[in-house]
């Protein structure tokens, strides 16, 4: 391996000036597409965000941000082309997803939410194929910062919307609806930061104070879930850098970390409740298993098509399977709160199978990139915390959600054969 592809990113590995006013104009168009899929609005609608009123709001939104994600693929088609290429089960995913109209208990919320899902998919393909790894960096550092802000401004000025008053009283929850969706937010902010501070070292005053802000608002958010998965992803990171370095601490890196995946995996196993503890959870996880094993019940009546693609939680008929989740679990979720049970509810095991060779093929390609780019130091870090929190957290193949843009984009950028600009 070359001395090259393990060099530490200095002043030259900086981002190239986006000094053009195409590019310009493009790196706002990304940040402001992101900031829309973060759905700040949502704390401020009726009923959180979730009510017919914000159902419209929300559509109204992202309609632009469908356009500007075809714009940006429009300026790198080839690109764009040649991400997908060699992401092949995403697109056996999407195929998949659209099949599931003709099986959908709710066919017409399907074809509509479908639509949605692959506009939104296409809007990480626009950004994975837009950028290299440090102006991608940059362009996600750059929205999560404006985010950062507003919620501590929120937090601090006006706590009536920035901190939960009923549950967790007192718990900072930004721009978010709830205080562990807005930790998890931050956790993914500090490690982007993080990286963009080291892809772009002309920018780190900036960028290493933001991740210090991420890391105190998560602190305030209380979620000892999303604090948990941080200290992992900063592991990863940290695991990252010296195995980049090459030679000797290289193997130890690597050394270090499947004895670390090793004893981690055995003290969840033989000391479960030490685990539940560190989380904040019981053994139920907050009555998850229940909603799992409801879900389970259900799955074996339709286990090969699923029920459609996110037809489940929105049945209001009274007699379809989210009644029978209702009644088994004692509660009404709002999804799988498991990402892998949540394709098999929906798309059947064939969806589920192309849902886990898109999540393996992009988490095989990020550990190759440890010793191949630079964009690991984003890419893997994000990539595990995304795993552990998808363990609790429906966070795979939703529409119009920032995580599963950002997932998307990664995997694109990862995929690429040679950088985009």
């Amino acid at each position: 391996m070359t001395a090259q592809v393990l060099a530490w990113p200095g002043p030259v590995a900086a981002a190239r000036p986006r000094g053009s006013i195409s590019d310009l104009l493009a790196f706002a168009a990304s940040v402001v597409m992101l900031l829309v899929y973060a759905q700040p609005w949502a704390i401020f609608l009726p009923d959180q965000g979730v009510s017919d009123t914000g159902s419209a709001i929300e559509r109204a939104a992202f309609f632009p941000m469908y356009a500007v994600g075809l714009g940006l693929i429009a300026t790198r088609p080839m690109a764009a082309l040649k991400g997908l290429a060699g992401q092949p089960f995403l697109i056996v995913l999407l195929a998949i997803v659209a099949a599931s109209t003709t099986w959908s208990i709710a066919p017409d919320e399907t074809s509509r939410r479908v639509v949605a899902l692959v506009m939104t998919t296409v809007c990480g393909v626009a950004l994975g194929a837009r950028w290299r790894w440090p102006a991608l960096v940059e362009v996600l550092a750059t929205a999560f910062a404006v985010l950062s802000v507003v919620s501590l401004i929120l937090g601090a000025l006006l706590p009536t919307y920035g901190r939960m008053s009923e549950i967790f009283p007192g718990a900072w929850r930004g721009l978010w609806v709830e205080k562990n969706a807005f930790g998890g937010m931050m956790t993914f902010g500090v490690l982007i930061f993080a990286t963009a501070g080291l892809l772009n070292p002309r920018r780190a005053p900036i960028w290493w104070p933001m991740a210090l802000l991420d890391l105190a608002l998560l602190l305030l958010s209380t979620s000892k879930t999303s604090l948990v998965a941080l200290v992992l992803g900063l592991a990863v990171l940290g695991f990252v850098l010296l195995a980049r370095r090459g030679g000797a601490i290289a193997v130890l890196a690597v050394y270090a970390a499947v004895v670390g995946l090793s004893t981690l995996a055995a003290g969840v196993y033989l000391a479960p409740d030490v685990f539940f503890t560190l989380l904040g959870k019981d053994a139920t996880l907050t009555g998850r298993t229940k909603i799992w094993s409801a879900i389970a019940r259900l799955i074996q009546d339709r286990p090969w098509t699923g029920y459609g693609y996110a037809a489940v939680w929105t049945d209001t008929s009274g007699w379809g399977p989210l009644a029978w989740i209702i009644k088994w679990a004692g509660f009404k979720p709002q999804h799988a709160h498991n990402s892998w049970l949540e394709q098999w509810l929906g798309l059947g095991v064939f969806g589920l199978a192309a849902w886990a060779l898109y999540y393996l093929t992009t988490l095989f390609r990020a550990i190759w990139a440890v010793f191949a780019t630079r964009g690991a130091l984003l890419a893997l870090p994000f990539l595990i915390v995304f795993t552990l929190m998808s363990l609790t957290e429906s966070m795979a193949l939703i529409y119009n959600d920032l995580r599963w843009v950002i997932f998307v984009a990664l995997s694109i950028r990862l995929a690429a054969p040679e950088p985009a600009l």
